[in-house]
């Protein structure tokens, strides 16, 4: 019986045991999609307690306590951080064969030291232990980021956000690249007329442009994209249910944008029209910028109205979507494909259905100007564990180029989030090891050592050209 978590955990025998260690492990990270605060990063500060940095915003944790019984005081309400940590360490061994139960034991070990099973029981000695490193200089967020090997962390931006963070840390010479992306989400939805008019008029502020017409919104939102790429900017990430490819005429949008200013609303297919256009602008800047334009896809989000009502948005009320992806996303890429403007490209899809939709449509529109030009991207929340992981994994092998994948992202609020991506290396490592322990892939491990540190850094560095 092995232990649980020891140094060959998920490593399932001896050739995924030598790629992991030898090749892997000490390999840096490029965290190229996650919803870090950069504020935290440019002022380096250090948490106050691990309830502030382990369970702040972390939806993950927040859903598993709901459905261990905890009342909501002890999550997102008043109680106290050290009782909210007790409560999620009285959920922990509730937690067996959910991911959170691997993540949670792998972040103790990795930063903390702490190689304990985390309960009730020791819930108060682990807050304590881990508090107080916490108040050390070594464990400064910039510290947390230098200990874990990473090299560029690309955080999630509004286009209004007037990037000050990002300034700061690169003139305080920080050791990690921080750099912005482009998240237009607010910017094209229509779906609420009155909250979009609102934002119109912050992006009418920012921009000093007058928005009376569609192309004058155009025009700001440009204004926008360039800021961004003036301060490090070279990746753009929408989170959509699904893509959008109505066809238009330019007189429709700028009719429907009329409506907008005049807070009328609109019918479904003016707002299908509008999300199109908007779509089809912000890819083909991305293109002239040479970005990575990233489109998570799928998500299913605010089912439960009274906990939106209480709590807001983004506290953990989300679920997987069942949109139809395949024609739509077909013609919006072969729009841009036909005029020679379709970016590098990273496809996530939230529903495992989609697995091989994703995996065949990238082959579609990789042109060979770029190796692995279009990306079918990994396990994407709900499905950013060992079984998702996997079934992508085999999904992109099958019908794609694995070697070429830009590999792991957290996605995460955390800094204690790192290890996802030792997670990943590890599930790649045992795939390729169980291949050629069975005679499917030959023994050669240098060329499978390259193809690892490739999956786990080269590509996305040379993809992002970072």
């Amino acid at each position: 019986m092995k232990k649980f978590l020891n140094e060959n955990f998920l490593l399932q025998n001896a050739t995924a045991e030598k790629l992991y260690h030898d090749y892997a492990k000490q390999m840096p990270i490029i965290d190229y999609h996650c919803h870090l605060p950069p504020d935290q990063i440019a002022n380096d500060i250090n948490f106050e307690n691990l309830t502030q940095i382990w369970l702040y915003g972390d939806h993950y944790k927040w859903r598993a306590m709901r459905a261990n019984g905890i009342n909501e005081h002890f999550i997102t309400g008043k109680a106290s951080d050290y009782e909210k940590f007790e409560k999620w360490a009285e959920t922990v061994p509730y937690t067996l064969r959910n991911p959170l139960y691997h993540w949670t034991h792998l972040e103790l070990q990795r930063y903390f030291g702490v190689d304990a099973i985390l309960s009730k029981t020791n819930g108060k000695d682990v807050y304590e232990n881990c508090t107080a490193q916490l108040q050390t200089k070594e464990f400064s967020v910039q510290g947390i980021i230098k200990k874990m090997n990473v090299k560029v962390i690309c955080t999630t931006d509004d286009p209004i956000d007037n990037l000050e963070h990002h300034q700061k840390i690169v003139k305080d010479g920080a050791e990690v690249k921080v750099a912005p992306a482009f998240r237009p989400d607010k910017a094209m939805n229509a779906d609420d007329v009155a909250g979009l008019n609102a934002y119109i008029d912050k992006v009418e502020a920012v921009t000093n442009i007058s928005i009376h017409s569609f192309d004058a919104y155009l025009s700001a939102l440009k204004q926008r994209h360039d800021y961004f790429a003036a301060n490090g900017c070279k990746v753009s990430d929408h989170g959509l249910e699904q893509i959008y490819a109505e066809d238009y005429t330019d007189a429709e949008i700028n009719a429907i944008f009329q409506k907008i200013r005049n807070n009328q609303a609109l019918t479904h297919t003016e707002v299908l029209k509008f999300k199109s256009a908007m779509l089809y602008h912000f890819a083909i800047w991305d293109h002239e910028k040479g970005w990575v334009q990233q489109y998570h896809l799928g998500a299913l989000r605010n089912n439960n109205a009274r906990a939106l009502s209480n709590l807001g948005p983004d506290t953990g009320w989300d679920s997987i979507g069942d949109f139809s992806q395949g024609v739509a996303l077909s013609k919006f890429l072969n729009r841009l494909d036909t005029t020679d403007q379709l970016a590098k490209t990273i496809l996530y899809n939230l529903n495992p259905r989609d697995n091989e939709l994703m995996a065949t449509m990238i082959g579609n529109f990789n042109d060979g100007s770029v190796a692995g030009k279009i990306q079918f991207g990994s396990g994407w929340w709900f499905l950013d564990q060992k079984d998702g992981m996997t079934k992508q994994l085999n999904t992109l092998s099958n019908m794609g180029l694995l070697s070429r994948m830009v590999g792991m992202l957290t996605d995460s609020r955390s800094f204690l989030s790192f290890p996802r991506h030792e997670y990943f290396r590890r599930i790649v490592c045992n795939l390729f090891g169980e291949d050629v322990e069975n005679g499917e892939l030959p023994n050669d491990i240098e060329w499978l050592g390259q193809v690892i540190q490739n999956i786990s850094y080269n590509n996305a560095q040379q993809y992002f050209n970072w």
